[in-house]
């Protein structure tokens, strides 16, 4: 499982603006970029975005979600690339998280992630370590 090299599977989410209010509800994160079409045109994105803590999460979980143990996930980062568009319909955006273990060294494992909106990277060195036993 834990081999150099080993791709874990692709995941795909779908993103709405229903799940941005429900995320801005659990995170208290109501800054009108995720939900005021108005508010975003005026500060120059495309439209309302996806919350950047959101993006993360799930890519989280598409990784934890495969070593089927959220406790093993012992540390993560990344750096917020490109803002994830959420269409006002009820496809929403679609977040499309791949990863590959890139180094083994004794009980862990460093996991490099890949996360793409719209042909984008929108996450950049993108990174867990993963207890192994």
């Amino acid at each position: 499982m834990y081999e150099v090299g080993t791709q874990l599977p692709e995941r795909t989410f779908r993103v709405t603006r229903a799940d941005l209010v429900r995320y801005a509800g659990a995170s208290g994160d109501f800054n009108p970029i995720h939900w005021s079409d108005r508010v975003a045109a005026e500060v120059g994105l495309p439209s309302v975005i996806a919350h950047g803590m959101l993006t993360m999460a799930l890519a989280a979980r598409a990784v934890t979600d495969w070593v089927g143990d959220p406790g093993a996930m012992v540390a993560y980062t990344a750096k917020f690339t490109r803002p994830v568009p959420v269409p006002d319909d009820e496809d929403g955006a679609e977040l499309s998280v791949s990863a590959v273990v890139k180094k083994v060294d004794g009980d862990l494992a460093l996991v490099d992630i890949t996360v793409v909106a719209e042909g984008e990277k929108v996450l950049g060195a993108a990174r867990a370590t993963l207890r192994t036993n």
